[in-house]
């Protein structure tokens, strides 16, 4: 009787607790925001190129206080916010300001299961925006510093033997006043650039690895001509020899290759035939990975994937041009930047992300630039699984303020260098940067979606241009460098890209030894009433008309421009601006909420295929 008076004051505790959170009212929602629950809360596995069985999501409410930094740490907190969602989101339930001086605590309790007896547990945080630090049970476990990336910490040590265990984190962000890869976050935002993202704002989560040794990574890299899949499993600490990786490669869960090898060591196993991975066929293999210690017993098991594709540039019709699998290939995308009315860089749901990624297709396109943001590693994987290539772009770091310095926060506005000089980045910026940028590649190396790394876009933090690009190709050689996309332009690269927004494009030139390329054009406005970020400001365009068929009209003018362009000119890629309205930006093909598409998505599939006949 005793126990079921506990379970049912549990359950209370629980539901009134939920009870207390709702969202923040905000201008716009989407239907998927609007299911939002603290016990539905992104649930789905976080990281699909290397799952494992036993893991726990951290996701739901969790306490919080925005505090100056000169403050310590709360012994009481403010009030709750529903992970992962930044402070600054409607679904946080908070819908904050965080400024240079603030800093965010969090804190949540859990429990490990009780099957992880004699395990190490891994603390996981998928991006944080932007300086954390972590404590559990009152230690101090670290700190990262990255805004889009993964971080992990073996927190075995810290944890009590069983019961209620408390991890407390603090989140410290500059936002615009600082000079750390951002994108298009501004205090405040305006114009162009968007609400800030503070703290939390992708999946944490635990999981149970054996108490010793376990596999860290693996690095896939797929060789269309030779047949062949190049396996290189890492361990979390040098290992002995003796200690063996077992590889096998599925088709359909049939094993079809195998091996082992010494972890940190590579081993390449045949793909006789392989079925190609592209656009019109995302075919992919599945990856089973066990690693062994001297004596045979299993350590630790992962499952992965990955596509046999290849991308490069060759010559098609007398003019450098993409290839896919050594076939030529047009890529035809949209501008994608990841925003969200209610989370902002959180989408609400891995459905409603899906979504995005399925409508692009629907429509005809064959590839999305995600514009200067990261997105969460299933975004990667339903580009991987649905078919659509990728141009990822590095999130943008600037430094440059305007002429005279900043008179009050509220005036601050980005700067870039439009003159043929580059940023002159300090060196300690510049080591970051470049840090995170080596993090987003390693980290979204399996994924065969990914074609393009883009590491400056329009100049914005832009500095060392040759060198960067170079630094890019090392890092990953089996994929094109876009140097720079849009105004300063350098000969480096695989693509030469520019801008083009005027009515009548502008034809980009045809080096002889890059492909030409068309980074942005569009940016057609039409504002849907009752769909607006804010009605009471001036919203936005390049040319802005105000109904559907002005629109189609219009689009339909810019296009046969670029289908001109591929037929007669040696174009090789374009991207339509943009997908989704952002905030006061409303030059999408869908409303921000996504409750409106504007143009019918039969009419875009058909006006489209004339670029692939």
């Amino acid at each position: 009787m005793k126990n079921k008076l506990l379970v049912t004051l549990s359950i209370f505790l629980a539901i009134s607790a939920f009870a207390e959170w709702k969202p923040k009212e905000n201008s716009l929602t989407t239907e998927w925001g609007e299911a939002v629950t603290p016990d539905n809360v992104w649930q789905e596995y976080p990281r699909p190129q290397f799952e494992r069985s036993d893991w726990l999501n951290l996701n739901g409410l969790w306490e919080y206080s925005i505090l100056k930094k000169n403050q310590p740490q709360p012994k009481e907190f403010k009030g709750d916010i529903l992970v992962p969602f930044c402070v600054e989101s409607s679904l946080s339930g908070v819908k904050g300001e965080v400024m240079p001086d603030d800093r965010i605590w969090y804190r949540r309790e859990f429990e490990v299961p009780r099957d992880w007896k004699g395990k190490s547990v891994l603390l996981n945080f998928e991006a944080v925006d932007y300086e954390s630090t972590v404590w559990v049970n009152g230690m101090l476990v670290g700190s990262h510093k990255g805004g889009f990336d993964r971080f992990t910490f073996d927190i075995t040590v810290y944890l009590k033997e069983s019961g209620k265990q408390e991890v407390v984190v603090s989140v410290d962000d500059p936002s615009s006043f600082g000079t750390q890869p951002r994108g298009k976050q501004q205090i405040p935002a305006q114009g162009i650039w968007y609400t800030p993202v503070s703290g939390i704002w992708q999946t944490v989560w635990l999981e149970a690895v054996s108490e010793d040794s376990w596999l860290k990574e693996v690095k896939l890299i797929p060789d269309i001509d030779q047949e062949s899949i190049t396996v290189i499993p890492f361990s979390n600490k040098p290992l002995l020899p003796e200690y063996q990786v077992k590889v096998k490669i599925l088709d359909d869960k049939e094993v079809i290759a195998e091996g082992q090898v010494s972890p940190n060591y590579k081993i390449s196993l045949d793909v006789k035939n392989p079925k190609l991975w592209s656009p019109d066929n995302p075919r992919l293999y599945d990856v089973q990975l066990v690693l062994t210690d001297p004596s045979g017993k299993v350590l630790d098991e992962v499952s992965s994937y990955f596509g046999m594709r290849k991308i490069s540039v060759g010559i098609h019709k007398g003019n450098q041009y993409l290839f896919l699998n050594n076939e030529p290939l047009f890529h035809y995308g949209t501008l994608d930047q990841g925003w969200w009315p209610d989370g902002l860089h959180t989408p609400p749901s891995d459905e409603a992300m899906k979504y995005d990624i399925e409508i692009t297709k629907e429509m005809g396109f064959n590839m999305i630039r995600k514009h200067i943001k990261i997105e969460p590693d299933r975004w990667y994987y339903h580009c991987d699984k649905l078919g659509i290539l990728v141009w990822q772009d590095m999130p943008a770091a600037m430094a440059v303020l305007p002429k005279g310095g900043l008179q009050k926060p509220h005036h601050l506005q980005h700067v870039w260098r439009r003159t043929p000089e580059e940023l002159n980045f300090p060196s300690d910026d510049a080591a970051q940067y470049e840090w995170e940028m080596s993090r987003m590649i390693n980290l979204h190396y399996n994924s065969p979606a990914i074609v393009m790394w883009v590491p400056f876009n329009e100049g914005m933090g832009q500095y060392s241009t040759c060198r960067i690009a170079d630094m890019v190709k090392q890092l990953d050689p089996t994929r094109l460098v876009n140097a720079v996309s849009g105004w300063k332009l350098y000969p480096c690269g695989d693509v030469l890209d520019i801008h083009t927004y005027d009515e009548t494009l502008t034809l980009p030139p045809a080096p002889i030894d890059r492909a030409s390329v068309i980074g942005e054009f569009g940016g057609i406005g039409y504002p849907v009433k009752n769909h607006l970020w804010n009605p009471e400001r001036k919203n936005w365009g390049y040319q802005t008309y105000q109904s559907e068929e002005e629109l189609i009209q219009a689009y339909r003018h810019k296009f046969d421009q670029i289908v001109e362009m591929q037929k007669a000119m040696g174009l090789s890629a374009a991207v339509y601006t943009q997908i989704t309205d952002v905030e006061i930006e409303v030059n999408g093909l869908i409303t921000y909420d996504r409750k409106v598409i504007k143009i019918p998505v039969e009419t875009l599939s058909e006006i489209h295929s004339k670029l692939f006949e």
